[in-house]
């Protein structure tokens, strides 16, 4: 198991301790962020937390919204994390306030997403390096 996925599942369970708790993990490549998160979810589940895994493709958000959100909240509270994997489309400016906790995975020089809580480099899946992007040095043109 990564320090950095154990890292942010600490992070995490420090800021949302309890209750029903959505996490994102987006970038630029849906299929390399299933793995991510995958991978915290391992590590929440080995901390003890009941984890639900759901992956979208498209980031659709009217699919994500019916299918995988609203099923979720109507579920009786049981102090469950839902961790839903996907494309940029799922940090979309309608779609952000969805989340608790939002992890960006990217590899080598991809551009970071800005209101990410947590960025991580992912370029070697198994040796993954977390990574905190300054955006205080950004022009203010720079578009989340």
């Amino acid at each position: 198991m990564s320090d950095v996925w154990s890292d942010i599942s600490s992070e995490f369970l420090h800021l949302y301790p309890r209750g029903r708790r959505l996490v994102v993990v987006a970038g630029a490549d849906a299929e390399r962020s299933r793995r991510a998160a995958d991978d915290l979810a391992s590590t929440l589940t080995s901390a003890g937390q009941q984890v639900e895994r759901k992956h979208s493709a498209d980031g659709d958000e009217q699919a994500l919204r019916a299918d995988i959100i609203a099923p979720f909240r109507a579920a009786p509270d049981s102090g469950t994390v839902l961790i839903v994997s996907g494309p940029p489309e799922l940090l979309s400016t309608t779609a952000r306030g969805l989340w608790n906790f939002i992890v960006w995975q990217l590899a080598g020089d991809e551009t970071p997403h800005s209101i990410a809580t947590a960025i991580v480099d992912v370029s070697d899946p198994d040796h993954p390096t977390r990574r905190f992007a300054d955006y205080c040095a950004l022009p203010s043109s720079f578009g989340a």
